[in-house]
């Protein structure tokens, strides 16, 4: 048995306008570190992702990683910073499968 679960990452909102989300998308970090989808992937948002997605893997929880207040659902954000670029700042939470 794995001691890594699955991760869905899903947009959660966005603020401003995003060339490649809408909120409802997902894509999942399969074992911990392949990651499945079906859609377009942006990689200023993995850029996010990348430092928690192996603790938030293993069963970190969230809220001891400062990525959410209470429960298993952690929240991040890409780094556009939308009012100064024109883009769009996409919020996703991310929770086990």
């Amino acid at each position: 048995m794995s001691d890594k679960s699955s991760l869905i990452v899903r947009v959660e909102q966005i603020k401003g306008h995003c060339p490649v989300y809408r909120v409802g998308d997902s894509f999942r970090v399969v074992d911990g570190f392949k990651l499945t989808c079906t859609a377009p992937v942006c990689l200023h948002s993995l850029a996010s992702l990348m430092p928690y997605y192996v603790a938030l893997s293993r069963g970190v929880s969230p809220v001891e990683l400062g990525l959410a207040r209470e429960g298993e659902v952690a929240y991040l954000q890409c780094l556009d910073p939308c009012q100064l670029t024109g883009g769009g700042t996409v919020i996703f939470e991310v929770k086990p499968e």
